[in-house]
């Protein structure tokens, strides 16, 4: 007669800190860049000869994106796979602040920063998706919870800080330029600490829910 021993418990992954930087790092980008453009935009306003309303729309379009599509790049994520999503997400916005940074109109410059959003929306819900089963129960969960919060919560800061600080010292395209460092340092440590994961399913989306949103 057979005995049915109890099941082992799955060993953590013994990246998981490093992960949680990494993803950390990732919400810092996303909040960062709703501000860190701010101090810059005279120098901008100057320099490519922006309206009123074109300087508005410089922050506008990266906010409008990314709160937009928020929602289905939840569910991109979710069932395209959030390492997948993460990192895509991270290229695109890399890509995106460097023609932000180079552009030489309003025009490119408000396009770049949309395209920011659109990429931001993707790059979010993947790493609080990746964060949430990196960590799936315990009080190691609420530590990594709690630094993800910090950091979201300090980054709109850390944004305007930084931003003094490049227009100061270097030039405005500096505070979109910046994202290349944090960009090849998300996908170097998400290569390297994050593991795939993704749900099964009906992964249909609702193209008119977002349209709607």
């Amino acid at each position: 007669m057979s005995v049915l021993l109890p099941s082992q418990p799955t060993a953590p992954d013994p990246r998981r800190w490093w992960a949680l930087a990494v993803i950390a790092l990732t919400q810092l980008v996303v909040v960062l860049d709703a501000t860190i453009v701010n101090v810059a935009l005279p120098q901008a306003q100057l320099e490519l000869e922006l309206s009123d309303t074109e300087r508005q729309w410089v922050i506008t379009a990266y906010v409008l994106a990314f709160g937009a599509l928020l929602l289905l790049g939840g569910r991109v994520a979710d069932y395209w796979g959030r390492k997948r999503s993460y990192m895509v997400g991270m290229l695109g916005f890399g890509a995106a602040s460097v023609w932000g940074g180079l552009a030489q109109s309003g025009t490119e410059l408000i396009a770049a920063r949309g395209l920011q959003g659109v990429f931001a929306a993707l790059l979010a819900p993947a790493a609080l998706a990746l964060l949430t089963v990196t960590f799936p129960a315990g009080r190691e969960r609420g530590t990594a919870f709690a630094v993800f919060g910090t950091v979201a919560g300090t980054g709109a800061a850390v944004g305007l800080a930084l931003g003094g600080v490049l227009t100061e010292f270097a030039d405005w395209r500096w505070c979109l330029l910046v994202n290349i460092v944090f960009a090849v340092v998300g996908l170097v440590g998400a290569l390297l600490f994050v593991s795939e994961s993704r749900v099964e399913g009906d992964n249909r989306y609702d193209i008119w829910g977002t349209l709607t949103v």
